[in-house]
């Protein structure tokens, strides 16, 4: 914990700044300006041997062949022209060629942007035009949707296909990976506040905004991760969370790697094959969402008849809290598992808090305590003013791994991130005597489906280009199996008799399975406040009164 004399050590928090302040030993971060996240962590010593393997297939990297690939994906970007600050987008499903790329990418000091395998072309369309991207990274499956938001965007196949041709293709990246590393590549200086990646996040409101992480950012996260699990040699990891959300980017194609852990990875979630892959590999964590550990309960006496789990030792929930039923149920169902628990968004470079035992996640609907370097302030929204231990505001969080904003967009910056630093992330929370996070509430509009940020207003706006309806507004509508899910509230125009299942089929064409509507209620209005804005809590009493 930080010095000062009016710190409180059971809560951490500072009577006389109204600041809490982390419990957790302190961060070492690295002192050297001039310093890449893909350098930082390759230079960490350790004794694993195996990086990544392909759950599916079997085929795996060595460390040593990982940053080989690595060194060689890198010196052929540097060929095609590519610079530190250009933008390189990465759209693929889990594999464990992803990190490659991503570590690559940011060893030259351009910016990796990621996006979902499920969006549309349309939507994969908005966040080209946004960020720029100079070049492609692509499987075959998906190429044809980037073809479609743009068409002269250069694509490098991550699989060799020669099935079918496709005509921006550039090249593929097994062939980089062959590349001799080039000793007369330039090596440009990246520093710490270099911009590592741009990850795209509803933020508090609104529609996706890009997330402007530097490396500095990420290497906290790294120095979190290893501080978390202490892990020695021997320990396998299994990835079903995906690469391209924060949670995936920050353990599997960063933080892991520096502690020399072995990442089992699969392409999809499949629950068959995650079990298989942990009896297999005989894995020892598990990090997932918590509608997937729900189903490992729910399932527990058949998947137990069945797999052989014996290996495992953590599971690792985030996306949202898990409640007293599930942690009890689960750990009375596999005795041998410890349950930690995080808690971060895209704007805090991923765990703002977490659970680091089973003990503190038996606090139950913490979200645990705050991470290594990470400040707290408790604000009152309507005040400003910030509180003391116990009482509820809107959580604002504040260290090392706080993005540096949102991309091109001063005015949602602003708006997020105040002149000294501090995150306001939408959640309505109190901190206890003991220094222990609870989310109460969410200021943020975001909708969770199954771990998914959905936001509302993108899928409002969506439904006010049909004909026949006159105004709508989305809830989470909650649900026990995905945590929740959209349901929209429809106005229709004079006249009009379209259905719910119109309405429904009209949105599900044109968005990521995820973001689908999945339940309708026709209004004869949209309760809005004074100032147009939807009152959006208004509709969510309504639409759970009846529960």
């Amino acid at each position: 914990m930080e010095e000062g004399r009016d710190i409180d050590p059971r809560s951490g928090f500072c009577s006389s700044n109204s600041v809490f302040y982390s419990k957790r030993k302190p961060l070492p971060l690295p002192q050297n300006p001039s310093l890449d996240v893909t350098t930082f962590i390759s230079s960490h010593a350790h004794h694993g041997r195996i990086a990544f393997i392909d759950a599916a297939t079997g085929n795996h990297f060595t460390f040593h062949q990982l940053w080989r690939a690595v060194d060689a994906v890198a010196s052929s970007l540097y060929d095609i022209g590519i610079r530190k600050g250009n933008v390189v987008l990465l759209l693929s499903p889990n594999s464990i060629y992803f990190p490659v790329v991503c570590l690559a990418v940011m060893s030259l000091g351009a910016i990796i942007t990621t996006t979902n395998p499920l969006n549309t072309a349309a939507e994969i369309r908005k966040q080209i035009n946004d960020s720029k991207p100079r070049i492609a990274f692509t499987i075959p499956p998906l190429a044809s949707k980037i073809a479609a938001a743009s068409p002269s965007l250069p694509i490098i196949l991550m699989e060799a296909d020669t099935s079918s041709s496709f005509p921006s293709a550039v090249t593929t990246l097994s062939r980089m990976m062959e590349k001799e590393s080039s000793s007369s590549r330039v090596k440009e200086r990246v520093n710490q506040d270099d911009t590592a990646t741009l990850l795209y996040s509803s933020g508090t409101t609104g529609p996706s905004k890009g997330v402007v992480s530097s490396h500095l950012n990420l290497m906290a996260m790294v120095q979190i991760v290893l501080g978390r699990f202490n892990i020695e040699e021997g320990q396998t990891f299994i990835c079903t969370v995906p690469m391209f959300h924060i949670y995936g980017l920050v353990a599997f194609a960063t933080g892991l790697l520096a502690a020399g852990a072995t990442i089992v990875v699969l392409s999809k979630f499949e629950m068959h094959d995650m079990l298989s892959a942990i009896e297999r590999y005989k894995a020892t964590y598990l990090p997932l969402v918590p509608p997937i550990l729900v189903a490992m309960l729910n399932n527990a006496d058949a998947i137990k008849g069945k797999y052989d789990l014996r290996s495992l030792h953590s599971v690792l929930s985030g996306g949202a809290p898990l409640s007293k039923e599930v942690i009890e149920g689960f750990v009375e169902k596999y005795p041998n598992v410890t349950i930690l628990q995080g808690y971060g968004l895209t704007e805090s470079t991923g765990v703002g808090a977490s659970t680091d035992s089973l003990e503190e996640s038996r606090r139950y609907g913490t979200a645990g305590l705050l991470s290594p370097g990470t400040q707290a302030k408790i604000v009152d929204p309507d005040s400003g003013l910030a509180l003391p231990v116990n009482r509820t505001g809107e959580l604002w969080l504040r260290g090392p791994t706080i993005m540096k904003g949102y991309f091109s967009n001063e005015e949602a910056t602003a708006s997020t991130l105040d002149s000294e630093g501090w995150l306001r992330t939408g959640d309505v929370c109190f901190i206890d005597n003991d220094g222990f996070i609870f989310i109460v509430d969410r200021l943020k509009e975001l909708i969770k489906y199954k771990g998914y940020q959905v936001p509302p207003a993108e899928l409002e706006a969506l439904l006010l280009t049909h004909p026949d309806i006159a105004d709508a507004a989305v809830i989470p509508f909650p649900d026990k199996e995905a945590g929740q899910f959209p349901m929209a509230y429809v106005v229709r125009k004079a006249g009009s008799s379209i259905s719910e299942k119109e309405v429904m089929d009209f949105v599900a064409k044109q968005v990521a399975p995820y973001k689908r509507i999945r339940k309708v209620a026709f209004i004869s209005s949209v309760p809005k406040n004074p100032s147009g804005k939807i009152l959006r809590r208004d509709l969510i009493n309504l639409a759970t009164s009846k529960l």
